[in-house]
């Protein structure tokens, strides 16, 4: 068995692998409330038809995670396919076109919500497994698959659990294939520092500004004195911050994730995501709350950062802070020049036309979790076309070609044929 043999098996099943995301697709897997047991069957009973016996591990009952493993004849390394299988939620599908719930097909593309975020991904982890299953007698070492839930809310009940609770999924190396675009190979994410502010006064009436100052003008001010939080500078190594600085990597996160996201690819950002302040427009508020979401990149930790708040905050007496630890991560991240990339890179160039870069990604994965168990894990996946928004969508030839660079980039590392 050749690596050209396992392509051109890929290929000729091409309408089947389509056949299977919409189906896929079609199960609805919000979360919240992050029921995915439908869904879960669809991959379940694609495997078997396959071949390919799983099973379910499920810590939650209505969250379950299936897996599956095999090994080579040889001995070799462990790589992990993971991919998830909950999605964004929908609510009353304002702007949608089309049923949200469709997997129709329309221009050469496939709608519906999770059609990139990310069932285009886990479905190609999928469909890559099985046929490498088909294939092991010629691999060394051993493959998992890992189609989890719950990662839309954290990873409480899926990744996370996998990994804390049984080293067989942790691995030498872990595949994602998140919306990312071909054009790139993820490395590293940005870590979330997620902090609520609660600023209190006396209140008034709102003629009587004499008697009392606002909380919303003070957290105005507040809010325009933590923006110094982007001015600080990670401490990254020397090779890596040169190698963030080329601008054709600059360029390849311009055309992933728009103009502007290789400025700040080593730069920590401020979003104020939540402001609530006052009871009516004549009265001066006694309270405002507002949540700040923090992106720490690589070489960064928050604790250089609440240092920098709490000094800002002697000037504030009237404001708390509290950090909302369940949604704060560090930041992560693993070699950028591993072998993994290399592979990735060729096989991605030689389905495409396009060698892909690495870069890191701006938002969270599941990728974090193997990171901090010292795993490598990269990302490899479609472009994220209306992710999160309506009529989302993923390109059939970047699925496809996500699902062979997968298969493909599995084999070399597994050493296929050797």
């Amino acid at each position: 068995m050749t690596k050209s043999e396992l392509l051109a098996s890929i290929e000729a099943d091409r309408r089947s692998h389509v056949a299977f995301l919409q189906e896929f697709i079609r199960k609805p897997s919000p979360n919240p409330p992050g029921d995915t047991r439908d869904v879960a069957s669809v991959v379940s009973a694609y495997l078997l038809r396959r071949g390919v016996q799983s099973s379910i591990v499920a810590p939650k009952a209505d969250m379950p995670n299936v897996v599956s493993e095999f090994h080579g004849p040889r001995d070799g390394r462990r790589l992990i396919l993971n991919g998830h299988m909950d999605v964004f939620p929908v609510g009353n599908a304002e702007g949608w076109t089309k049923d949200p719930w469709s997997g129709d097909i329309e221009e050469g593309q496939v709608h519906g919500r999770g059609a990139c975020d990310m069932k285009a991904g886990t479905a190609a982890s999928v469909i890559a497994f099985s046929y490498l299953h088909e294939y092991r007698h010629a691999l060394a070492g051993s493959l998992g698959l890992t189609a989890v839930s719950d990662e839309e809310t954290g990873g409480r009940w899926g990744s996370k659990w996998l990994l804390d609770n049984d080293t067989r999924w942790h691995g030498d190396c872990m595949l994602n294939a998140e919306p990312g675009g071909v054009g790139t190979i993820r490395f590293a994410e940005k870590g979330t520092l997620r902090l609520t502010f609660t600023v209190r006064t006396a209140g008034a009436h709102g003629a009587y500004v004499h008697k009392t100052e606002s909380a919303s003008r003070i957290a105005a001010s507040l809010i325009m004195k933590l923006s110094v939080i982007e001015n600080i500078m990670p401490a990254l190594p020397a090779s890596l911050a040169s190698y963030l600085a080329q601008a054709d990597v600059q360029a390849a996160a311009d055309r992933a994730m728009g103009a502007g996201a290789g400025k700040i690819l080593a730069r920590p950002t401020l979003n104020i995501g939540t402001v609530h302040g006052g009871l009516k427009v004549n009265m001066i508020p006694a309270s405002c709350v507002f949540e700040a979401d923090i992106r720490l990149p690589i070489g960064l930790d928050a604790a250089t950062v609440m240092d920098l708040i709490l000094g800002i905050l002697r000037d504030y007496p009237q404001v708390e802070v509290s950090v909302q630890e369940a949604a704060s991560n560090p930041s992560n991240s693993c070699a950028h020049d591993h072998r993994m990339v290399g592979i990735l890179a060729e096989n991605a160039r030689s389905i495409t036309g396009t060698k892909p870069l690495a870069i890191p990604s701006l938002g969270a994965t599941d990728c974090k979790f193997w990171r901090y168990k010292n795993v490598p894990a990269y990302i490899y996946g479609p472009a994220p076309t209306r992710m999160a928004a309506p009529d989302e969508s993923v390109l059939i030839d970047e699925f496809i070609a996500v699902v062979k660079t997968h298969a493909l980039s599995a084999w070399d590392y597994l050493g296929g044929g050797a």
